[in-house]
This record gives structure tokens, C-alpha cells and sequence, in this order.
């Protein structure tokens, strides 16, 4: 029998998200509550100032582009205030928003533009360059490449989004609703898979509708938005890209939905993470491994206090006891586990508050709405403690891959379910464990990277003649690092020079998280099938080896 969730279930209208978040009797907290917060500028957003800019832009949307129903505008850029309004603006506007790495290069970003299908663009100016360039490759027209932010075009050319409004004064303009929130797309996330191109994630109005409320959920009533510290109620910090599905519902979403501040930072710098903690009396903050390590590690952290953090939850990749341990007897900071993909908008589990040192390692339990189990290779059902791959049911499941129905058909099963590609297993309580991936995707610090797309561009280099990339754990930062191995060109030296000279050359050629970090290792020949497929496992076999020979040289 699959498990079912726990939690109570509150029945989820059937509206889109504008109407969920917007026209909604039951919002707990008066307009003017501080929802978004720079805390560099001390710029910040009300949720009446939220819901007024993205009509606004909205209607500007409509009378100076046109805007229809199910027109896909893109994000190119870092975490900024101004993301919630431009997002709910194109909703207003019946739109559909689709979010970019911004450290993708041109050839990247140009693909997404062009595969979902983009109208119009917005960046940040320092990142004007790329993408003009990108909206120029694909046909978008330079006039809808806009820019958010503080930093403003000077010279006029670039218009600001503020700028993209109804002048006319007419009241003609409408919001545009979703009548099939089930059915009509709010997000096109894209997410690597192991072909290669990312894959446009379709997400529904519904899809995120009922993950902000099962984020809720799982969050107990812990997270309030009037008292603690300052009186101003709980304070969440966002360093977590919003043009990723984490940042996107955890943060953006759910900070609105349920009254609480966002402290929104466009990076993560340790230093300023800590003191805005310490200044601006933090209580909650989502992080992943790797910013646990750091304060498990770091001397800096010692300098300030953090003691307003009531706990922080951990996502993104799996999470060690050791890790747990290290923050918590060094800071006194609760540390709790999630789990979720953008396939399901994203999160699917949480530890309870109360669970957060009785089931470390675990991912928690089913948040409300699901149902899961776990799958042998033969697709039989498993039972609790037996190891297989997670498979999740419920509302925010999405749609389907853009473009891709051999992808989708992959993906989800005639009656629903969702096949996650993670291995793990579920104890007697309901506790959900993940051990292991299928998938070949290497995770660098929450970031997902395509081994066979580094591949397809490593070939092209004119000394290497064969490749394979997998991922190599770095138990210091807690993260895969990509490595590729390399069969080199005849006369082609096999030194830390040209190791290095590789690893170079293929950074000036992909975003930051898909960089080389795990090296370079030349090899006589990549081990493949019969049918040609790499084989991976033995490659990691070997990169496992050559770690235990370098600790025994030490």
C-alpha cells in the first residue's frame, strides 16, 4: 500500500495564483506588513506595495506588448525585491514566468529563451550584455529586454520595468484569470537531465497553489508574522536563487502567503549572512549543505551572534549527522531536513520541528496531499525499510516537460505518479530516507549539472579525444564536485598544465556551478558497454580508489 500523508487536508480552491494570493478573505495580516526587505538599499516591499506595482506592470504588459494568455517571459537575474512583482505581474497579465540561472552564458540562456518560447526578458543591468545578446539570437526584440533592480540605464535605452506601464490612462485593461488553474502553467522551470539541454518543467497555477499551502503545513504554525524578536514577527533570509523552484515557492510564495518578512539577498557572502542574523534578529532561514559546513567550520561565524534562529531547514542534497551535530553543539541552531525537485514545485517532505534530532538523516515525512512508495527495478511495490526509487503522487505534480513528451511519458505513469529517480527507503514510522540517485546528475551545492553535457563540449576540444564526467564528493564543502576524464590526443601531454588548460578552456564555456572543480584525470580509455553507454560506476569506482591512494601518501 502507498503511504499517505498525516497531515490534515485542507481542501485547495480551485483558483490561480493570483486569486490565492491576492483576492483571498482569509490573509491574517494588514496591507502594510513589510513582506521583501534589501537589506543593502533598506528598499522594501508591503504586500499592498507587492499587489499595486504587479498590477501596474501588469496592465503595462498588455498595453505596450500585447500580453496573452500563456506568454512565457523570462527572468535573468539575481535575487532582487523587484522578483515578486514582475513575477505576479506577468500572472496578472495571464502570463507564464521562466526563471534563468543568471550566470548562464549567452549559448544557455539563448536555448531557454528559445525553447520556452520567451516574448520578453528581464536582467539586472550588469547583465544587460548577455542578454541582449541572447534575445538577440533568438528574435526577441531589444525593446523587451528590461531591466529590475536599483541600477537604471543612464542613456534611457534599456527601459526599467516601472517604465512598462499603461500611460494611457484606459481602464480597459482586465486581469487575465486562469480557468483551469489544473491545467494553465504559472512557471517554466527548467532542469538538467542527463541528455544534455535542460528540460522545461511545466508547473501549474494548482501545482504551486497547493505546494505553498503543504510548505505551510509543514511548518506547523512555527512561523508567525507578528511577534518575536522585534515584534515584526518571524524574519526569513533568502540567499537561495529565486529563479530556482527552492527560492521561488519556499521563499517568494510562502513569505507573502503567510505574512513573514524576506531579508533578500541577491548572493550569499558568510559575513553579511551573519550579521544581518545578528542585526536584523533572523529567526528561520532555508540553507543547503554546503552553508552548513561553513557554519559548522568557519572561524568568521564565531564573531557574531545568531541565537534569534529558531531553526533552519535544510534542502537540496542530503545532510550528514556529523554535519547536524557540528552546527548544533557549536551554535545551538536546530538544523531540519526537506526533500523536493522542481518536478513537484518543489517540496514533498519535511522534518516536523519536533523531529529535527530524533530522525537526523531522514527527510521527513510526507507533507499534505501526497501519497508515495518505493519502487524495486521491476516496478514492485517495497516495503518500509526495503531500498528502491521514490515514487510521489499528489497536486504538485507537474504537467509534463515542455516540448518533451517522451520525457514526460518517462516520467510519470498512467495513474499519476511521479518517478523521482532517487533511491532510498522509508522506516515502520512513515520517515522517508533518500540514499542514492539513479539519475547521473551530479549535484554541485544544490545545483543540478548534466554529465553529458559538459561531455558534449569537452569533445570539441581540439586535444581530447574521448571523455566522461561524473561527480566526486568533497567531504569539506558537503557537495559533488563535476570531474572529467579525459583520453587525450595523441602528443598531448598528460601534466597539471594541461589538466589545467582543460579545465580553463570549458569555464569560459558554462555557468559557474558547471565548472571543472573535481579536475581533470587523463585515462587511456573510458570505460562503455556494449551499446557505447558510459559506464559511470566504474569511473567512480576509480576516482574512489585514487582518493584513499592520495590519504595514504599523506
Amino acid at each position: 500500500m502507498p503511504t499517505k500523508s498525516s497531515y490534515p487536508e485542507k481542501p485547495i480552491p480551485d483558483i490561480d495564483l493570483w486569486g490565492f494570493l491576492f483576492e483571498r478573505t482569509d490573509k491574517p495580516y494588514p496591507d502594510d506588513k513589510i513582506i521583501y526587505f534589501d537589506p543593502y538599499t533598506k528598499r522594501s516591499y508591503t504586500y499592498a506595495q507587492v499587489k499595486s506595482t504587479a498590477i501596474e506592470f501588469g496592465k503595462g504588459l498588455k498595453a505596450l506588448w500585447d500580453w496573452q494568455k500563456g506568454d512565457v517571459l523570462a527572468l535573468y537575474t539575481p535575487n532582487s525585491i523587484d522578483t515578486p512583482a514582475v513575477t505576479w505581474g506577468c500572472h496578472w497579465a495571464g502570463g507564464v514566468l521562466s526563471p534563468a540561472n543568471p550566470a548562464y552564458t549567452v549559448e544557455e540562456l539563448a536555448f531557454q529563451l528559445k525553447d520556452s518560447g520567451a516574448k520578453g526578458l528581464v536582467t539586472q543591468l550588469p547583465y544587460i550584455k548577455n542578454a541582449q545578446e541572447a534575445a538577440k539570437q533568438v528574435g526577441i526584440p531589444l525593446d523587451r529586454v528590461i531591466v529590475i533592480g536599483d541600477q537604471r540605464d543612464a542613456t534611457h535605452a534599456v527601459k526599467h520595468f516601472t517604465s512598462i506601464r499603461n500611460t494611457s490612462g484606459s481602464a480597459r485593461y482586465r486581469r487575465t484569470k486562469m480557468k483551469n488553474p489544473a491545467d494553465d502553467l504559472a512557471f517554466l522551470v527548467y532542469s538538467s537531465g542527463t541528455t544534455g539541454h535542460p528540460k522545461g518543467v511545466m508547473l501549474t497555477h494548482r501545482n504551486i497553489v497547493s505546494n505553498t499551502m503543504m510548505i505551510k503545513a509543514g511548518e506547523s504554525g512555527r512561523l508567525d508574522w507578528k511577534g518575536g524578536p522585534t515584534g515584526e514577527g518571524d524574519k526569513l533570509l533568502a540567499f537561495l536563487p529565486f529563479f530556482h523552484i527552492y527560492g521561488l515557492t519556499c521563499l517568494i510564495h510562502q513569505s507573502l502567503y503567510s505574512g513573514l518578512q524576506l531579508v533578500v539577498m541577491p548572493k550569499f557572502i558568510l559575513e553579511d549572512f551573519c550579521s544581518f542574523i545578528q542585526d536584523l534578529k533572523i529567526t528561520f532561514a532555508y540553507v543547503v549543505p554546503p552553508i552548513v559546513v561553513l557554519l559548522g567550520k568557519h572561524p568568521m561565524v564565531s564573531n557574531y551572534d545568531l541565537s534569534t534562529i529558531r531553526m533552519m531547514n535544510s534542502g537540496a542534497a542530503p545532510l550528514t549527522k556529523e554535519l547536524v551535530d557540528a552546527v548544533y553543539n557549536r551554535l545551538k541552531i536546530p538544523i531540519k531536513q526537506g526533500y523536493g525537485l522542481s518536478e513537484t514545485s518543489p517540496t514533498t517532505h519535511t522534518q516536523p520541528w519536533e523531529d529535527w534530532n530524533r530522525t537526523i538523516g531522514s527527510v521527513g515525512t510526507l507533507l499534505p496531499y501526497q501519497e508515495a512508495k518505493y519502487m524495486s527495478p521491476e516496478e514492485k511495490e517495497l516495503a518500509p525499510g526495503e531500498v528502491g526509487e521514490l515514487w510521489i503522487k499528489g497536486p504538485n505534480v507537474f504537467k509534463g516537460y515542455l516540448n518533451n513528451p517522451e520525457g514526460t511519458a518517462n516520467a510519470l505513469t498512467a495513474d499519476g505518479y511521479f518517478k523521482t529517480g532517487d533511491v532510498g527507503y522509508q522506516d515502520k514510522d512513515g520517515h522517508f530516507y533518500i540514499t542514492d540517485r539513479i539519475k547521473e546528475l551530479i549535484k554541485y551545492k544544490g545545483f543540478q549539472v548534466a554529465p553529458a553535457e559538459l561531455e558534449g563540449i569537452l569533445v570539441s576540444h581540439p586535444h581530447v579525444n574521448d571523455v566522461a564526467v561524473i561527480g566526486v564528493h568533497d567531504k569539506e564543502q558537503a557537495t559533488e564536485l563535476p570531474r572529467a576524464y579525459v583520453v587525450p590526443k595523441d602528443g598531448l601531454g598528460k601534466g597539471e598544465k594541461e589538466a589545467g588548460e582543460i579545465v580553463d578552456w570549458l569555464s569560459d564555456k558554462v555557468a559557474h556551478h558547471k565548472k571543472l572543480r573535481g579536475g581533470v584525470k587523463f585515462v587511456d580509455e573510458i570505460p562503455k558497454s556494449a551499446s557505447g553507454k558510459i559506464l559511470r560506476r566504474v569511473l567512480k569506482v576509480k576516482a574512489q580508489e585514487e582518493h584513499e591512494k592520495a590519504k595514504a601518501k599523506l
